[in-house]
C-alpha cells in the first residue's frame, strides 16, 4: 500500500459514529471545513466562478446547472477535496489507493422537480466502489431540494427489482440529508439518491466531488486541465489526489 494511503487510513478525523452511519446507511452528514467567514468567502468565489465559466464547462440539465473543473477555479475550493474526514471515508469504502475523479458546482434551479433516485456506481460495475461528497454552499432544507437518500440501499443487489418501481416518487424509506450551509454529505456511490423538489424561488447551490480507485479512469480529465498556477499552489497531498 502506498504511503499517502497509509497516512490517510491511519487518521482519526472521521468520528466512529459517522463512520458507522456511512457503513450502515450509505451516507452521513458531517460538519464541514469552513468557518462562517470562510463559507461566505467561498460562496462569493462560487458565484464568481459560475458567472465567468466558459460555455463548454456548463451543463444544463432538466433540473440542475453544473459547472465543471472546480479544481482550477479558485484556491477557495482546494480545501474541499483535501478534507480529512472525507479522505478517511474513502479509505474505508474504497479500501485501496484512490484519486479525485471530478469536482464541480451544481445548483438545483428554482421550482425544479425531484430528480429520480439513482446510483452513481452499481456494486458490480467496473470502477466500483466510489465515494462522493457534497458541500452545502446553501442550507439544505426539505423545501429547497435537499438530496434524498434511501438508507442501506448500497447493500441491495445491483438490480433493485420491485423495490423502487417509480424512481422519481418519494420512497417510504428515503431520508432527506438536511443541514446548515457548510455541512458536508459523504456517501457511498452505490446508495440510491437524488435531489428532492425545490419548492422555493432560489437556487440551491453545492460543490460536489467524487473519488475512485487510483487505477480507474476519472470522470473528468483533471490532468489535462491543470493550470500552472493551480499546480504551483497546491500541496503534495493535493497532487497525489489529482494524480499529477
Amino acid at each position: 500500500m502506498d504511503e499517502w494511503f497509509s497516512r490517510m487510513a491511519a487518521g482519526s478525523a472521521l468520528s466512529s459514529g459517522a463512520a458507522q452511519e456511512l457503513d450502515e446507511a450509505g451516507f452521513v452528514v458531517i460538519p464541514g471545513p469552513l468557518s462562517l467567514d470562510g463559507l461566505a468567502q467561498l460562496a462569493r468565489a462560487y458565484d464568481a466562478a459560475v458567472a465567468c465559466a466558459s460555455p463548454d464547462d456548463i451543463s444544463v440539465g432538466s433540473t440542475t446547472t453544473r459547472v465543471h473543473d472546480f479544481v482550477n477555479r479558485d484556491r477557495e475550493f482546494d480545501r474541499l477535496y483535501l478534507y480529512r474526514p472525507v479522505l478517511e471515508a474513502c479509505c474505508r469504502v474504497i479500501a485501496q489507493p484512490f484519486k479525485l475523479s471530478s469536482m464541480l458546482a451544481r445548483a438545483v434551479r428554482p421550482h425544479a422537480q425531484a430528480q429520480g433516485l439513482h446510483v452513481d456506481y452499481q456494486a458490480d460495475a467496473d470502477g466500483w466502489p466510489m465515494v462522493g461528497f457534497i458541500l452545502m454552499v446553501d442550507e439544505f432544507r426539505r423545501d429547497n431540494g435537499a438530496t434524498r437518500f434511501v438508507p442501506g440501499s448500497h447493500r441491495w443487489p445491483a438490480t433493485p427489482g420491485d423495490r423502487m418501481n417509480d424512481r422519481v416518487a418519494d420512497s417510504e424509506r428515503q431520508i432527506q440529508a438536511c443541514g446548515p450551509a457548510g455541512s458536508v454529505i459523504v456517501y457511498n456511490g452505490s446508495v440510491r439518491h437524488g435531489h428532492s423538489t425545490n419548492q422555493t424561488g432560489e437556487p440551491r447551490r453545492s460543490v460536489q466531488g467524487a473519488y475512485i480507485r487510483r487505477e480507474d479512469r476519472a470522470g473528468f480529465n483533471l490532468t489535462a486541465r491543470m493550470l500552472p498556477e493551480t499546480l504551483a499552489r497546491i500541496s503534495p497531498l493535493a497532487k497525489y489526489l489529482l494524480a499529477v
